[in-house]
């Protein structure tokens, strides 16, 4: 490289530096226009976070809307629960009174059939309040609605089947309230 083109190269690079260095103005209308650009960005990206804010804080109220819905649904529906579970004895004890009646006695007969229709005016009541009655005689052993109370080996039913209703079980509307106390056969050895 002569010494010529290494002037050249020096001005060109010292005309570049300078042109960076100029430091461009604006006039006060671009200046004006920059800041309020700069607002607006700012503005923009505000909204933006309160936006999505809102939609949580919406989403968040619809959750709890249908929880509290859910709950008074559940607390409708089962509040009779434990009422039931009161009543259930009295049941057992006008099925064991009935068992025990002599139906063949003129002087137990009006007695017996006053009993039985308590008996079924109380199974009604039950029923329409969504009680229902779990009598598994002759079923599969199902260990979510019965509980088995003795095993005896059977030959004449095949293993795992309910024998003999000891007490009978109770749910309210799906859900169990009392499991059935049963006997379950099991393969003769």
């Amino acid at each position: 490289m002569s010494e010529q083109d290494k002037v050249q190269t020096e001005q060109q690079q010292a005309a570049e530096a300078a042109a960076e260095q100029q430091v461009v103005e604006l006039t006060p209308e671009q200046e004006l226009i920059a800041k309020l650009d700069a607002e607006l960005q700012q503005a923009k990206a505000q909204l933006a976070e309160q936006h999505d804010l809102m939609l949580r804080i919406k989403a968040e109220a619809d959750n709890s809307r249908r929880r509290s819905a859910m709950d008074v649904e559940k607390a409708h529906k089962f509040a009779l629960e434990r009422f039931a579970g009161d009543l259930l004895p009295v049941v057992d004890n006008l099925e064991r009174a009935l068992t025990f009646l002599n139906r063949e006695d003129d002087s137990q007969k009006a007695l017996g059939e006053g009993v039985d229709l308590t008996l079924k005016g109380l199974l009604d009541t039950l029923a329409k309040n969504g009680v229902q009655q779990i009598d598994p005689q002759g079923q599969p052993f199902n260990p979510e609605f019965h509980q088995a109370m003795s095993i005896q080996p059977s030959a004449d039913v095949a293993p795992n089947t309910v024998t003999f209703v000891m007490q009978k079980g109770y749910e309210l509307n799906g859900r169990l309230v009392r499991p059935a106390m049963v006997g379950v056969s099991k393969a003769v050895e």
